[in-house]
């Protein structure tokens, strides 16, 4: 008896440390602290309007020599260092993306022509147009973009939005006469250099126009085609420099000027270490572009992300006045809040438009007649 009464006290014993080691096992843990310049919200946000700059300044840094014309090879050279900054982080298991193939490649090659349109108008419309004016004009590739989602997308446009976009436009024609002020101002409204000004004013204009139209066509063709190829942001950034350095290659071999003459022209002696080294640091910033967006986005969320690409048009355009010398006169000024404010307004009308089911405006439904209406109900019955 006293055996038995012994086991039992030894079996309560047991399952007395069985279950405090069970509670102490199920226990939570303590959240351990992240580390604070990782998932610090401000550091993403930063780095992401810092790589943003850096690529605008260096690109106009190397464009506003006297006389570049060299814009072919200036994109070559991005692309190449792209695909090998990308494919040395694959290899180091930095980031990941697709394999090269064939038949994704034939698809993904239409995108590609776009995409050097696109940047190639870009960079001659840099060459032209201050950094404040060039950033101000490309809120207008928003509009092109808005109303081609509404044709091919199904998408809408909010009361809201048609503001931004108003004060957009605003904004443009304002930078616009300032930039033509300032000329004038400058060197005399009858003087041969005002007309030079104005002739060069003009050409810029031009180019941001195409410019918008091919940025417009480009981003919406390559949302349609990556519905198709399911693909990531670096297999879009892979395809595209890839299947961009033979055309780039082809267009600055056979269409450029590689005389010596030239070449020393656009790439002085004193200054060509200092050029060569701002076309690597472009080609890298692409990079850092692409990925601290996703840093951005994975760290605080699509709504900061949003906010951070309106904000960021204020130091950009800013930086124009820091690094290059930019007029700094009331319409600049005026056309950069002008500017700054309409972002800011475009990306909040979005959020709302996100967060509410979506209204349809007549921009995007237009009132049907009687025949059309009468003609869809017998095709509904």
């Amino acid at each position: 008896m006293e055996e038995d009464d012994k086991k039992r006290d030894n079996y309560k014993m047991e399952m007395g440390s069985a279950d405090r080691e069970a509670k102490a096992f199920d226990r939570p843990q303590p959240p351990q602290k992240p580390r604070a310049t990782v998932n610090s919200p401000a550091v993403p946000v930063l780095s992401y309007c810092a790589s943003s700059i850096l690529m605008t300044v260096t690109n106009k840094f190397v464009l506003s020599g006297l006389g570049f014309n060299l814009n072919f090879f200036l994109l070559l050279i991005q692309s190449f260092v792209c695909i090998v900054a990308i494919q040395t982080c694959k290899s180091l298991g930095v980031i990941t993306y697709r394999d090269f193939k064939s038949d994704e490649a034939k698809k993904w090659f239409p995108i590609s022509l776009l995409l050097i349109g696109m940047i190639y108008t870009g960079s001659k419309a840099l060459q032209f147009l201050s950094i404040p004016v060039y950033t101000i004009f490309k809120n207008l590739t928003i509009i092109l973009i808005a109303y081609g989602e509404v044709l091919w997308f199904g998408g809408s446009v909010t009361g809201l939005t048609l503001v931004s976009f108003g004060l957009m436009v605003m904004s443009s024609v304002i930078a616009a006469w300032a930039d033509i002020k300032h000329a004038l101002d400058s060197h005399g409204t009858a003087s041969h250099e005002a007309a030079t000004r104005i002739s060069t004013l003009n050409s810029g204009y031009i180019w941001m126009l195409v410019n918008c139209l091919c940025n417009a066509t480009f981003v919406l063709g390559m949302r349609k085609r990556i519905k198709l190829t399911n693909f990531k942001d670096f297999d879009t950034m892979f395809y595209n420099n890839l299947l961009s350095i033979p055309i780039l290659l082809f267009c600055s071999v056979f269409l450029e000027d590689w005389s010596a003459e030239n070449i020393n022209k656009n790439f002085p002696p004193a200054e060509r270490n200092r050029l060569i080294v701002a076309m690597v640091i472009s080609g890298l910033s692409s990079v850092f572009i692409s990925y601290t967006s996703a840093w951005c986005v994975r760290v605080t969320s699509s709504t900061t992300y949003s906010m951070a690409g309106a904000l960021n048009k204020l130091p950009m355009a800013l930086s124009g006045l820091l690094f290059f010398g930019d007029p700094v006169t009331l319409p600049s000024v005026s056309a950069i809040a002008v500017g700054f404010i309409s972002g800011i307004m475009y990306a909040w009308a979005k959020l709302k438009q996100a967060s509410k089911p979506r209204t349809v405006l007549p921009t995007t439904n237009p009132p049907m007649s009687a025949s059309a209406q009468s003609m869809r109900d017998s095709l509904k019955s």
